[in-house]
């Protein structure tokens, strides 16, 4: 298995952001007659945007200098990406056919949002803008704390 370079690390991370994106959008669309949900999802999706345009930034900043351990962090990040939960076969969200309730929705985005968070923190461990991460991290961290709300609200 080859390892990552750090700049295909912010790559993979821009990609990740997108993909939370379409899902947030492609369910604000599923749920178009639920205005509260559409508008939580939607509020989701506006932040995956924000976190893309930062990682598209900080990809200008990155040098191709490893960081120390890189091929274990490298090797790491990419059996995250390679899983079949994170991106799937086709490197792109499963079939969103499978989510058909709210309830299959909140559960998917909040594995979606656990597997970024293992992400981001190995790819903090890959730049030196650690700051940067640190705030995506915590963005990320509160998406999953208000699926997880909105979930047990509906419960």
């Amino acid at each position: 298995m080859e390892k990552y370079s750090v700049r295909e690390v912010v790559e993979q991370a821009v990609r990740t952001e997108k993909l939370g994106y379409e899902f947030y959008t492609s369910m604000m669309q599923r749920f178009s007659k639920n205005a509260p949900l559409q508008e939580f999802f939607g509020g989701l999706a506006a932040k995956e945007k924000e976190h893309e345009q930062i990682f598209l930034a900080l990809e200008n900043t990155i040098t191709d200098d490893e960081p120390v351990d890189w091929e274990e962090v490298s090797l790491y990040l990419r059996a995250i990406v390679e899983s079949e939960f994170f991106l799937g076969k086709n490197k792109s969200l499963p079939a969103l056919e499978q989510v058909k309730t709210v309830k299959d929705a909140l559960t998917f985005a909040i594995g979606f949002e656990k597997e970024t968070l293992l992400y981001f923190y190995s790819v903090k461990d890959a730049v030196r803008e650690k700051n940067v991460v640190d705030k995506i991290i915590a963005e990320e961290r509160s998406h999953i704390v208000a699926l997880v709300k909105f979930e047990r609200k509906l419960t």
